[in-house]
């Protein structure tokens, strides 16, 4: 049986042999696909895939879908890379993270699990146990000046002078009485019982008693 079938594949290639010998067209064969639109989908290495299957034309595509008018390739939805991934292959449709950092990337910079920094004077960060960058920023209290100044070496604001307030447009210190002239004394107040000044300084007008005084010095010193 297995004779036969060989001297039969002999005949036939002889036959083929004299075709093209004599000039003729030799008839069409299983791999003359022609126009195959319509009856299958052939792939990069020459595959032969029917209408409605899914195939991948190459290793690194993505998959394909073989219709009447030819195959239909569409990007799948891939899973998100890990943002620590330190290793991408592309040798598939969609990358593939193939390696993690055991460390903390931020900034183009490698910190230590549960190490902390800073990254301003303001903001102080930590590796966390899954290698995440957790940040925050310094909270400030309000100043317990009118003028505070702002130094580049401190996250906060500073009072140079001393905690003080507005009398008008006058600033004046805090902790005691000041004369702003010979008829009104001011002082800062302190905000809500604590150790907070209040902006705006609380002002009084002194007793006439004193004014009389004053006067009353002043003309025995002319006479």
């Amino acid at each position: 049986m297995v004779k036969h079938a060989q001297g039969l594949r002999f005949v036939g290639i002889l036959a083929l042999l004299l075709a093209c010998a004599a000039g003729e067209s030799p008839p069409p064969t299983e791999m003359d696909y022609g126009d195959y639109r319509g009856r299958w989908c052939v792939d990069d290495h020459g595959y032969v895939h029917v209408i409605g299957q899914v195939y991948y034309p190459s290793p690194t595509a993505c998959p394909c879908t073989c219709t009447d008018d030819g195959p239909v390739c569409i990007q799948p939805t891939c899973a998100r890379i890990h943002p620590r991934c330190t290793r991408i292959s592309y040798k598939a449709c969609c990358p593939v993270c193939e390696a993690v950092a055991r460390v903390c990337v931020y900034r183009g910079r490698s910190y230590r699990v549960l190490e902390e920094f800073r990254i301003s004077r303001c903001e102080r960060c930590r590796c966390g146990a899954n290698r995440q960058v957790y940040c925050s920023v310094s909270a400030c209290p309000a100043p317990h000046c009118v003028n505070p100044t702002y130094d580049p070496h401190h996250c906060c604001p500073v009072c140079r002078d001393g905690p003080n307030c507005f009398a008008g447009s006058r600033v004046i210190p805090a902790g005691g009485p000041v004369d702003i002239n010979e008829y009104t004394v001011c002082y800062c107040t302190y905000k809500d019982d604590t150790w907070h000044t209040h902006p705006h300084a609380t002002c009084e007008e002194r007793p006439h008693t004193i004014y009389w005084w004053r006067w009353l010095l002043l003309l025995s010193v002319t006479t």
